[in-house]
């Protein structure tokens, strides 16, 4: 009798550990494996928040099969407690251990709301936009001038919130006045940039900053980017060019910068500057001398006249030989590599064509048919 109560024993102990040792597989297989979720989600991790709130809000939507083999997994891994406050994109079928890294890793949010504040060359504008999961493309929800009128109320209540993301993005071609100027309305930033920069010193790009940043590091940001990136294309630069340093590329880059605004152009309007250079041609170039005019504290709002263009000033390229003495904005990369690499051609004038971009010349000739299609262009335009 004790015989067969010990072997049912043995018998019960055995299944237990082997029902024991499927349910292990089974709750590894759910957790490494591919989840239900159907279509992305956003998912907002609170400041202060648990792994066992964010479970259950995962599982509430769809996107675990269980919240306690989530939490398991979770503890297993020793990282129950490495949670970070954030949103974070979950992806289709994305298995438990995956979003487990992805919301104990930290950095920065991958979905939920971004603010944007945009410096182009005309105005300034904050937009506030919001990633949607099932398209993974942004949604604007508000935009406006901070420099004008009142802040919209959806500005203020999304900027309340702890895991919005903030943006700074300059547009190829601001100046350095208009970039400091402007930093002045984006709250989410602090202090006073002491100093102008240097013309041409910023990097047009778009930084991620955090709330508080203060303005004088993120203006180092952009002095820093823009120093490498002309390190390294200048290391790049075509040979036998009609400048010898770095700074006179940097002009030549703004110049072009200001002069076209189609990708295609940059390399064939550099190469009339580059021409005219090396046959000691004045560069004849407008935005130089609106730069002289308005010292680049913003657009000039209207044409030139026939004085300025007389007017000596050092950045009248009219009357000046060679490059101005400074940029004149800010250039993109793409500019700077125009500048640096210019097409081999034998062009020595542009002017517009009525397209958005230019028509080129090599000779004065063809330049004055090319002037008169303009005009009559301006002309047709002007009974509309």
């Amino acid at each position: 009798m004790w015989r067969n109560l010990a072997s049912n024993a043995l018998t019960l102990f055995i299944a237990l550990l082997l029902l024991a040792g499927g349910l292990v597989i089974w709750g590894k297989g759910q957790y490494t494996g591919p989840g239900p979720l159907e279509e992305a989600i956003c998912l907002r991790v609170e400041s202060g928040s648990n792994m066992r709130r964010v479970s259950e809000d995962l599982a509430a939507q769809g996107a675990i099969s269980s919240a306690a083999i989530f939490r398991a997994g979770a503890d297993y891994s020793d990282k129950a407690d490495q949670l970070k406050a954030g949103s974070f994109l979950v992806q289709p079928y994305a298995p438990m251990a995956d979003i487990v890294d992805q919301i104990t890793r930290g950095g920065r949010s991958t979905c939920g709301t971004e603010v944007n504040f945009r410096i182009g060359i005309l105005s300034a504008e904050m937009q506030v936009r919001e990633l949607d999961p099932a398209t993974n493309r942004y949604v604007e929800i508000v935009a406006f001038d901070p420099g004008e009128g009142e802040v919209p109320a959806e500005y203020t209540e999304i900027t309340g919130q702890p895991d919005v993301r903030y943006r700074v993005t300059l547009a190829e071609g601001v100046t350095s006045w208009q970039v400091v100027e402007e930093l002045k309305q984006a709250e989410f930033l602090s202090g006073e940039v002491a100093a102008l920069p240097a013309e041409g010193a910023l990097a047009p790009d778009s930084y991620e900053v955090a709330r508080g940043l203060e303005r004088a590091v993120l203006i180092g940001r952009m002095e820093e980017s823009q120093a490498q990136i002309l390190a390294e294309l200048w290391q790049a630069r075509a040979e036998g060019l009609p400048f010898d340093t770095p700074e006179e590329a940097m002009v030549l880059a703004s110049i072009v910068e200001k002069e076209t605004g189609v990708p295609e152009e940059r390399r064939q309007v550099a190469s009339v500057f580059v021409n005219r250079l090396e046959r000691g041609i004045r560069l004849q170039t407008d935005p130089t001398v609106i730069y002289g005019v308005t010292n680049g504290q913003g657009a000039l709002g209207r044409g030139l006249r026939q004085s300025e263009l007389r007017r000596e000033t050092p950045y009248n390229t009219y009357v000046i030989d060679g490059l101005p003495p400074t940029p004149i904005a800010n250039p993109g990369r793409a500019s700077i590599e125009a500048a640096l690499n210019p097409d081999a051609t034998d062009y020595l004038y542009f002017v517009a064509d009525g397209t958005g971009g230019h028509a080129f010349a090599e000779t004065l000739a063809e330049h004055n048919e090319n002037v008169a299609r303009w005009r009559a262009i301006e002309a047709e335009r002007a009974k509309q």
